[in-house]
């Protein structure tokens, strides 16, 4: 990883891999979410409702991706100081928790018809919202040490506790329907196998990475925006001293 810490060959990568992963997402996306609304039949026991999966799991998957993301880029930068990694942990806060936020709203969507309310406080569900509101921290806290001047490596060091101490709720998050019992469902993928029928499953992994390439896409582009914004901040900084 070492390879990429300088930011020109970054950006070079960057450069054609953002747009390809964009538009790779959109197109497996976009086919994934036609496929799973007009030709997949309606479930048995929950009818037109389970459309909503094909939306409902991707989102739920990058939630904690996202956090995964921040937590892998945290400890590159306190054990190997590696210079790009705390700019993809604040790349991938913001994407994260937009996932988080639309995995509780079509969650909470599907539970209306399905659980006959819009929430309940079970573990999956909470859990997940705790994830949100991590998100919403670590976007506060790391805009703050960006701002903040006199901070120095000290506030970014914090910063990177933070989403290591957040990546806790990650395990909570998939073992809650196994610790706790609940309304929500157990875990329908596994490794190696599913519970799902192959007429769901197929377009759900599509969906899955589809909506993975978006995210890849977007977490480059808020990098190189970071980045470009780093720069500029350098040479004005350079300036005033001149």
């Amino acid at each position: 990883m070492h390879g990429f810490a300088n930011p020109a060959r970054f950006l070079r990568l960057a450069r054609w891999l953002m747009p390809l992963l964009l538009v790779t997402g959109l197109v497996l996306a976009f086919g994934a979410l036609a496929w799973g609304l007009f030709v997949v039949p309606p479930d048995r026991l929950m009818g037109q409702t389970v459309r909503i999966l094909f939306i409902h799991v991707p989102c739920a998957w990058l939630g904690m991706a996202g956090w995964s993301t921040i937590a892998v880029s945290s400890i590159m930068e306190l054990v190997w100081r590696h210079p790009l990694a705390a700019i993809a942990a604040r790349a991938a806060a913001v994407p994260g928790a937009v996932f988080t936020a639309m995995c509780l709203a079509t969650g909470s969507i599907w539970a209306r018809p399905t659980w006959g309310t819009w929430w309940v406080w079970d573990g999956r569900l909470t859990s997940f919202l705790i994830l949100l509101f991590l998100y919403f921290g670590y976007i506060a806290l790391a805009g703050a040490a960006q701002k903040d001047a006199t901070a120095g490596g000290g506030a970014s060091r914090v910063t990177a506790i933070f989403g290591l101490v957040g990546a806790i709720n990650i395990p909570i998050i998939n073992r809650s329907v196994v610790w706790w019992n609940s309304l929500h469902q157990p875990a329908s993928i596994t490794m190696g196998k599913s519970s799902i029928d192959a007429a769901f499953l197929w377009p759900l992994l599509i969906a899955a990475l589809g909506f993975s390439c978006i995210f890849g896409g977007v977490v480059l582009a808020r990098m190189r925006t970071l980045l470009a914004e780093i720069q500029a901040e350098a040479r004005l900084r350079r300036k005033a001293m001149a």
